[in-house]
């Protein structure tokens, strides 16, 4: 299912902003960026996400920026300065100059004085600042995403049990096509049959006999049950409160495959027309169930 879900927080000087988006995915695939400060939460992250999602193409954002006032710190470098001393010193000892260094004069000395933010220092193996507020957006965040997904499903769902009782206005049409084609077929043997010469006729009987074997192999009333039973099984998963998106997956193959079996086994003016009519309501609803999770 598609989802979209932005959510931005701060606290305690931090600002923490996650975007989550999902696309349709036969199974669960996520990807994640966020800073490199954060890799120690990859594996609690995705397990969250798993938690409320269990298919589709899952991509999510993360940023943390600070929002407090920055803290500064000047750096000297004493060994530059210690080096440009002596050899001031040297060059004083010629009389090629007079008099010392002004905070102006050192002020211009490339890389002497530094002025960076300052990075408060992080124990081995402890956990980022950041980190109760990341997870606590990227819930926020996952949870913004399932209620768009659950709004889209709502409307799926409508249109694939839409399309499921079409499926089985097709399937009562093809068992009244395959009793009349078991009907039709059983008189034009009996019609061939009595039009034979009569020292060719066999026992009545018999003749009898193999004539309702032939017409049973025409028989689709296994077929027609299992179809039924899996639309009754669509239903019941449809309704469940568990992700059912690849069981309906599997269900839909299960169908066509029982549609393929009474199209060739049945005969009729129309059977062609509605086997085929009714494959191409299927290969819709298989299109569709892509979207369910």
């Amino acid at each position: 299912m598609t989802g979209f879900a932005a959510v931005s927080r701060e606290d305690a000087g931090t600002r923490a902003s996650v975007t989550v988006k999902s696309v349709n995915h036969r199974f669960l695939d996520m990807a994640l960026k966020m800073p490199a400060a954060l890799g120690a939460l990859e594996s609690r992250l995705k397990a969250a996400v798993q938690r409320r999602v269990t298919r589709g193409r899952v991509e999510i954002a993360i940023q943390v920026e600070s929002i407090a006032a920055v803290e500064r710190e000047v750096v000297i470098d004493r060994a530059l300065l210690a080096e440009l001393s002596s050899r001031l010193g040297e060059v004083r000892d010629a009389g090629l100059v007079t008099g010392g260094l002004s905070v102006s004069d050192l002020l211009r000395v490339p890389q002497l004085v530094e002025i960076r933010t300052r990075v408060p220092e992080t124990p081995a193996g402890a956990e980022p600042v950041a980190a109760p507020l990341v997870e606590a957006v990227l819930e926020e965040a996952t949870g913004a995403l399932v209620a768009m997904r659950d709004t889209e499903g709502r409307f799926l769902a409508a249109d694939l049990e839409a399309r499921i009782r079409t499926l089985g206005g097709f399937v009562d049409a093809l068992e009244a096509q395959a009793r009349e084609g078991q009907a039709g077929l059983e008189a034009r043997l009996r019609e061939k049959l009595a039009a034979l010469p009569g020292e060719i006729q066999a026992d009545p009987a018999a003749a009898a006999q193999e004539i309702v074997r032939f017409v049973a192999r025409s028989d689709v009333d296994e077929e027609v049950v299992r179809l039924r039973g899996h639309v009754e099984h669509w239903r019941a998963l449809a309704d469940g409160p568990e992700p059912c998106g690849r069981k309906l997956d599997f269900l839909v193959q299960e169908m066509n495959r029982e549609i393929n079996t009474i199209g060739s086994k049945i005969e009729g003016p129309r059977v062609s027309e509605v086997v085929i009519a009714a494959k191409a309501e299927l290969e819709r609803v298989r299109e569709q169930v892509q979207n369910v999770e």
